[in-house]
């Protein structure tokens, strides 16, 4: 038995250097690790969460909006009304303003404001100059300053 031990037990240390120079040297698989898979998937489910609050945000903002909005038909009546209503004042500003010299040609027959006057308030309008244009029309039409802002705004 001594001799079987003499030639098994280096025969048994040897398989065992073998087994161990071949896992040492045996390619690796160099896939992604679990920690980088789990950031993988972290970063794939935080996509979809971000994904899911702006289609809720962009939702929760066309409800708003459709609420506050007027429909355009609306809008259109809201703004005739208001022009019809600065047509009554400029008509009722009319009897003043033969009194202050450079206005006359401002206002036409029924109260309406003369062409020159409506682009010039347009221009300054876009351009900008919202309060001179405002400031302008209550001068002119002798207006209140919230119903000229309300006619500068749409303009």
């Amino acid at each position: 038995m001594g001799d079987v031990l003499v030639v098994m037990l280096p025969a048994i240390i040897l398989a065992a250097v073998l087994w161990a120079m071949t896992t040492a040297l045996k390619p690796r698989n160099f896939g992604i690790s679990d920690a980088e898979r789990y950031q993988r998937e972290l970063a794939v489910k935080s996509q979809a969460h971000y994904a899911a609050q702006v289609q809720a945000a962009v939702a929760a903002r066309a409800k708003i909006e459709a609420t506050t909005r007027p429909s355009q038909n609306s809008a259109q009546q809201s703004q005739q009304a208001d022009h019809a209503r600065s047509a009554l004042l400029a008509h009722s500003a009319a009897t003043f303003a033969g009194n202050r010299p450079g206005h006359q040609d401002d206002l036409l027959a029924f109260g309406q404001l003369s062409p020159q006057l409506f682009l010039q308030l347009q221009s300054m309008a876009r351009s900008g100059h919202k309060i001179k244009a405002t400031r302008l029309l209550q001068q002119v039409t002798d207006s209140d300053h919230k119903s000229a802002k309300n006619y500068i705004d749409r303009l």
